[in-house]
């Protein structure tokens, strides 16, 4: 049963769940058996945690539905980088560089001294993707307030693959200990290599569905699923079969240490497993 797929009360099948938990080594939850938590800060909002320092990650992320008047009074701050993406729908935010409103596929990223507060004023509901993590510094580099759309960004072929394709959603430079990305796959796509490396991942299937490969198991993804996985783990995905429809996940990645979002050409049908 879960919120998020309006399935609640009894079934009549045996209770069974697709989330996997290994705590310090990898995490898969899928919607069905989400909850939601009560978090400090959010108004008018229905707040699912997805990862946490509990599970063994070096950040928490949640999923976030806000109903009309919903907002929050400040993410991040106090040494706390955050990153907010919209997944569905349109919100204002404000983290004293900036103030804007994002809609669907926009995003922004901002310092360990800058909280974001966000807003919803009209009666629509909105989904977001929220990120923070305690900001790691480098010497002199700082992070600076990042905002965009990934609606307006080219996408860039992915290692050379004429397959599959990324979007950067933050520079790639040492201010930054951590990055944003898209990566799309299409029909038949996948990874050039299983990537073997000590940066940690975290990923929110957009949409589409394929095989991931985590340490030595192959395991269905699909939209709205989150995986996350630590360090020295060997990973890699295959995406969807022929006929389907690419697969797109948001991606992050800790650069000094690693974070995704995905989505799919075209969102209006999504395929079961």
């Amino acid at each position: 049963m879960s919120y998020l797929n309006g399935q609640t009360g009894y079934r009549e099948e045996l209770l069974s769940t697709r989330s996997v938990v290994k705590k310090d080594n990898w995490v898969l939850l899928e919607p069905d058996g989400l909850v939601k938590n009560v978090v400090p800060g959010y108004e008018n909002c229905d707040v699912t945690i997805l990862g946490t320092p509990a599970m063994g990650a070096s950040f928490a992320d949640y999923l976030v539905t806000v109903h009309e008047n919903g907002r929050n009074t400040g993410i991040g701050g106090n040494g706390i980088e955050s990153f907010l993406y919209v997944i569905e729908g349109e919100i204002c935010v404000d983290n004293g560089d900036e103030s804007v409103q994002l809609t669907a596929g926009g995003y922004i990223y901002s310092p360990a001294d800058k909280p974001i507060t966000f807003e919803k004023k009209d009666a629509k509901d909105a989904t977001l993707y929220v990120y923070k993590r305690r900001y790691e510094v480098l010497d002199d580099y700082r992070s600076r307030t990042c905002i965009g759309n990934v609606n307006d960004m080219e996408w860039v072929p992915y290692e050379e693959m004429d397959n599959c394709h990324v979007k950067d959603l933050l520079p790639k430079d040492l201010g930054f200990d951590m990055n944003m990305h898209i990566l799309k796959f299409k029909p038949g796509a996948s990874h050039g290599y299983i990537e073997t490396h000590v940066q940690e991942h975290g990923m929110y299937f957009l949409s589409g569905k394929g095989m991931y490969r985590i340490d030595d198991e192959w395991i269905p993804v699909k939209k709205r699923r989150l995986y996350v996985y630590g360090c020295l783990l060997s990973a890699g995905m295959l995406w969807c079969g022929p006929g389907r429809r690419p697969g797109v996940h948001l991606f992050q990645r800790l650069q000094q240490g690693c974070a995704s979002v995905i989505q799919r050409d075209d969102l209006a049908s999504d395929c079961e497993l």
